[in-house]
């Protein structure tokens, strides 16, 4: 089965400081047949403008991962974790029995963008957590670069389910294939650029879902940058 999800066809909300594309359903948007897949249950395309954001806030029992793309991101919890994500760093929380956070945009004129990310965890009432890489764009480039796993291998994040989650800037005429085991589904997430995935054609912010597919090959027409997630059946 291969599934093209079109970045027009998300859920859109717009509060002036914030615009926000859902892949699946959250919050006031709410499609059936995209609830999430598999442990992947959530990921948001956020703008936020300079000097605003997300006020204090709690979670529990999920993996929340932060992927920006341009501008900076400010991270404050109730674990005492200060910091701020830039293009190229990779942010893990473990909400787990629960904590309280805040996100917001520091600069006072540049936009922030980012994807927001939440996976089910592997079991509920996890010790909250917090784990913050930087993976440059040399280590990105034309490659599958691993940057979240369960066993933190390669140096990634670690992410407390079955999954393994790799980020590519691919440049043009470099094409990249990726096989994929029996038991996996694969969610390919472009965030900017486009490119041929399987022979479909992807824009910044379509998605591709794969399963019962053993080899995923793309090759870049702009200048792309994409996340693949490789998930358990």
């Amino acid at each position: 089965m291969e599934l093209v999800r079109r970045s027009t066809e998300r859920g859109l909300a717009e509060h002036g400081w914030l615009r926000s594309r859902h892949t699946f359903s959250f919050g006031g948007y709410y499609d059936p047949l995209f609830m999430g897949f598999g442990d992947l249950r959530v990921i948001n395309e956020d703008r936020v403008q300079p000097g605003q954001g997300f006020g204090t806030h709690d979670h529990r029992d999920m993996e929340i991962l932060s992927y920006v793309l341009d501008g900076e991101l400010e991270h404050k919890d109730s674990l005492g974790n200060g910091s701020v994500i830039r293009p190229g760093d990779v942010q893990r929380m473990t909400a787990g029995r629960g904590v309280e956070h805040s996100e917001c945009n520091p600069s006072s004129s540049v936009p922030v963008h980012f994807l927001q990310i939440w996976i089910f965890p592997e079991a509920q009432g996890l010790e909250p957590g917090y784990e913050q890489k930087s993976f440059s764009e040399e280590t990105r480039k034309n490659c599958f670069r691993l940057i979240a796993s369960r066993d933190g291998r390669e140096g990634s994040v670690v992410v407390h389910q079955n999954i393994s989650l790799y980020a590519s800037v691919l440049e043009v005429g470099m094409p990249l294939s990726y096989a994929i085991a029996a038991n996996r589904r694969i969610w390919l997430q472009l965030a900017r650029g486009s490119l041929i995935a399987n022979g479909h054609q992807l824009s910044a912010g379509d998605a591709l879902a794969l399963h019962d597919v053993e080899l995923l090959h793309v090759a870049a027409e702009s200048v792309s940058e994409l996340l693949l997630f490789d998930l358990r059946r």
